[in-house]
């Protein structure tokens, strides 16, 4: 297949439906470089810049999928030099060695020149040959009109000696009023002092290929590309000239098209990823590599696997390709990790690319890292339920909390107590030391509690100089003593704050459940309670809840 493929004219080879090289020529490999060995079952897409490369995977792989072939798509192919080459692509799904295989072919400009001028002077000869000829000419007459583009020949003259049926179709005329006219009658002044220049160097033996514009016979303008061919005689005389004319309006419209895409895919803040049907990476942008930190050239022919986090577990997983297979689409946050192993948050979407059998061929994945947004919403959180001087737990997760251990109890079997603590003497701390002494003195009293106390254990802070320490099964009655005496014996140890001794003192209030409340506001209640009985008792000191203190307060 390799010597077929190197009787063709122009760079050619087959690929498998995933895009992978099977087969590729010679004219290929002299413009992309390397050898057949180093490029076999290597992706097609590395011979693209990044632009193309979308256009390729989004574009001409689901056309291909759809109708089995493309033509004259415009691309443009990295070369050995690394400079970017633009061609004509064209495609035709077949058979290669019992599988499905595409057959692609690319003309570059000046090689697809070269190929239609010598058809042209195989025409030329035809017409000046005997009748024994007139079999050849009416093959490449055939051939000429059956071209896409306007092809004609000129003399020294200018004047027109042939022209294809695209050609006169263009201008609106029949043959027989073409053969023998200017190029200026044809043209008009305006668009021929435009072109003229490059005839005439033509017609001086120097080939000239430009982009220029062309009036349309029902009216309108039209982007071309124009090659002008010098016609040489055996004494190596310019004799005439081929002019060779595409129309790329169409080009031109996918070029700025291309031209947004990449400029996007390339500026976007937002990570591009696009991998194939079997998850391999196989594009993505400057913002995936900037989030991820992995350059595109480490990503591209491995699978996101590199950015796993494992925060998620296969159930996650699971639901996010459940999602992407029957709606097509999903979006949500996902944790991943960047190359130097940092964990992020980001908000992802994936979608599905089907082929016109429905089969998926690619998914794109587009992502933000919205770890900064998260971590501010987490310290949002977090002020809503702590004390902001001390960072224990206010009033509304304390008694969410309790609430929990109170619902537990009607499982399982567990005690549960609450303290109430007010500290004595803070009010001569704040008026004789400030209210700063006074704040670093809250913080201080908060760490030492904490020291007291489990980690299953609650301190929090209701305001001012109250504290309240919520114990999950204690032992029994006589542990819960000795934690509270505990806490006033640290809390009774003088402080140096800033170079000032202060001290305070602590009154304790204790209430247990069931015993003495069963909803939290009762618990909460009847600590209060005891905490002014251990007052009325000279401060410093604790006491348990009873019945009676109610009694007396009441009286």
């Amino acid at each position: 297949m390799n010597n077929l493929l190197n009787q063709l004219p122009c760079p050619a080879l087959i690929t498998n439906a995933s895009g992978n090289v099977l087969a590729v020529n010679t004219d290929l490999l002299t413009l992309i470089g390397g050898t057949t060995e180093q490029w076999l079952e290597k992706p097609m897409e590395l011979f693209f810049p990044p632009a193309s490369r979308i256009f390729l995977q989004t574009h001409v792989w689901p056309m291909l999928y759809r109708e089995e072939s493309v033509h004259e798509i415009y691309l443009k192919i990295s070369n050995a030099q690394g400079l970017r080459i633009p061609v004509m692509v064209n495609c035709q799904k077949g058979h290669f060695k019992s599988v499905d295989g595409y057959f692609w072919v690319f003309f570059v400009a000046l090689e697809r020149s070269k190929f239609e001028s010598e058809l042209l002077e195989a025409r030329k000869r035809a017409e000046v040959s005997a009748t024994a000829l007139s079999e050849r000419e009416s093959f490449v007459k055939n051939i000429t009109d059956a071209m896409p583009g306007l092809v004609s020949y000129w003399d020294h003259d200018l004047r027109c000696r042939f022209a294809n049926k695209a050609y006169w179709a263009w201008y609106g005329k029949q043959p027989d009023t073409m053969i023998g006219h200017t190029l200026l009658e044809l043209m008009g002044e305006h668009f021929y002092s435009r072109n003229e220049a490059h005839i005439r160097s033509a017609l001086a033996g120097k080939m000239q290929t430009f982009e220029a514009t062309l009036n349309k016979a029902e009216g309108g303008i039209c982007f071309t590309l124009t090659n002008c061919i010098p016609d040489v005689d055996a004494q190596g005389m310019v004799i005439g000239c081929f002019v060779l004319v595409s129309d790329v309006s169409h080009i031109k419209s996918a070029e700025r098209e291309l031209r947004l895409a990449a400029s996007v895919f390339e500026s976007t803040i937002e990570g591009i990823m696009v991998t194939d049907a079997q998850g391999i990476i196989l594009s993505v942008n400057p913002a995936f590599s900037e989030i991820t930190g992995y350059p595109a050239e480490e990503a591209i022919g491995h699978t996101p696997h590199i950015l796993k986090s494992n925060r998620h577990d296969p159930a996650f997983y699971a639901a996010v390709w459940q999602d992407v297979a029957s709606k097509g689409r999903w979006e949500g946050e996902t944790w991943n990790r960047r190359k130097n192993g940092e964990v992020y948050l980001e908000w992802q979407s994936i979608t599905i690319i089907r082929s016109s059998a429905d089969e998926p061929i690619r998914y794109v994945s587009v992502f933000n890292d919205i770890t900064e947004f998260w971590q501010k919403d987490e310290r949002m959180r977090h002020l809503a339920f702590h004390d902001s001087l001390t960072n224990l737990p206010n009033r509304t997760l304390l008694i969410e909390r309790l609430g929990q251990l109170i619902a537990m109890t009607e499982r399982t079997q567990r005690n549960v107590t609450l303290m109430f603590l007010d500290l004595d003497g803070f009010k001569a701390v704040n008026d004789n030391l400030g209210h700063d002494i006074g704040d670093e003195l809250l913080q201080i009293v908060a760490q030492k509690l904490l020291e007291q106390v489990r980690l299953a254990d609650t301190v929090a802070r209701l305001g001012g100089d109250e504290f309240v320490i919520l114990l999950d099964n204690p032992a029994n009655k006589e542990e819960v003593a000795r934690i509270a005496a505990r806490i006033i014996a640290t809390v009774n140890i003088p402080m140096n704050i800033g170079g000032k001794s202060a001290s305070v003192g602590v009154s304790i209030g204790i209430a247990m459940h069931p015993t003495d409340g069963h909803t939290t506001a009762q618990l909460i209640k009847s600590a209060d309670t005891a905490m002014y009985a251990a007052k009325e008792a000279g401060k410093n000191t604790y006491r348990f809840f009873n019945p009676t203190m109610t009694a007396k307060i009441k009286a």
